[in-house]
């Protein structure tokens, strides 16, 4: 992995060039709204379908600034003492039976024993207690409930987190907060003030090629582009889980080691293959082997009767 520092570069095109070298293919508007949360030290709410890679863009950003990345993956339920600390209860009862024992100050230990030396941090503690700035990704937070999204708001506008028993600790370093949302429920109005907003959605035709020539280096280019124009066309499809660029990526290294260097005349060679991008026994279904044909012959004879037009 190249060597970055973890301050943020002085452009959005500087950050752009460091996301690609570190194997992720941003857009402008993506790239600049990294660039802008890093300089205003400001949350990115990421939103858009599963599979567009949202979370990869985490993975990217810590890479590419040489950060360490922290993860907090949201769930219904989530509470404090899975996202944000609890204390170190065997620790503190074992203090004490030593305490017990005449093996320790009893009255230092009533003075220390709810400290952060006994605290157990959880990735949002984690993250504004390192000395070093890291990326925090709170990964679905649509997942959670709304008292565990109100909770956040501290930790997002002030980058401090309350403890009774302690107080207030405040951030050794501000983190780069990137929080991804599905759109299974609506985010709170004060969440989103808190944010800078970009709706991820799946990519074009031409950035998609992009991506798997540049991290599937190795399989042809006519395969690669056949394999993604396919993959384009059957997301307009009506299938239960669309697949996303994680899944194209998938498809493809499974022709290159099958030896295709472009989608087989035999379509029925393909269907075994589909298991990389169709996810639900609906959808198996629905895409047949007759299907498949249509969504690989029908291009290509529209593009033969259009070469040979042209020739005329």
């Amino acid at each position: 992995m190249p060597t970055f520092t973890t301050t943020a570069p002085a452009t959005p095109e500087g950050l752009r060039e460091r996301l690609f070298k570190a194997g992720y293919i941003a857009d402008e508007d993506l790239a600049s709204l990294i660039w802008m949360g890093l300089t205003l030290e400001r949350p990115l709410l990421l939103e858009g379908e599963a599979g567009v890679g949202k979370t990869a863009i985490a993975s990217a950003c810590a890479r590419a600034l040489n950060r360490p990345l922290l993860r907090l993956q949201c769930y219904e339920g989530l509470d404090l003492s899975q996202s944000v600390y609890e204390w170190n209860y065997s620790r503190q009862l074992l203090e004490i039976r030593l305490a017990e024992a005449g093996q320790g100050d009893r009255a230092a230990l009533r003075d220390n024993l709810f400290t952060e030396e006994f605290l157990l941090q959880r990735p949002l503690l984690q993250a504004i207690r390192s000395p070093q700035p890291c990326v925090l990704l709170i990964d679905e937070i649509d997942r959670a409930d709304e008292a565990f999204e109100a909770f956040l708001l501290e930790v997002l506008s002030e980058y401090q987190v309350s403890i009774p028993e302690i107080g207030t600790l405040k951030a050794l370093s501000r983190p780069l907060v990137i929080l991804t949302s599905n759109g299974t429920r609506d985010l709170s109005d004060a969440l989103r003030r808190r944010c800078l907003f970009h709706y991820v959605d799946y990519p074009s035709l031409a950035r998609e090629t992009q991506i798997v020539r540049t991290l599937v280096p190795e399989a042809a280019t006519r395969l690669v582009e056949e394999a993604v124009a396919f993959v384009q066309r059957l997301r307009k499809e009506d299938l239960d889980k669309i697949p996303g660029v994680a899944e194209t990526l998938d498809w493809v290294r499974i022709l290159f080691h099958l030896g295709f260097g472009e989608l087989p005349v035999d379509h029925l060679l393909l269907v075994p293959t589909l298991a990389a991008l169709l996810k639900t026994r609906a959808d198996r279904w629905q895409v047949t082997p007759e299907r498949v044909a249509k969504l690989i012959d029908g291009p290509r004879i529209a593009q033969d009767v259009g070469v040979a037009g042209a020739m005329k």
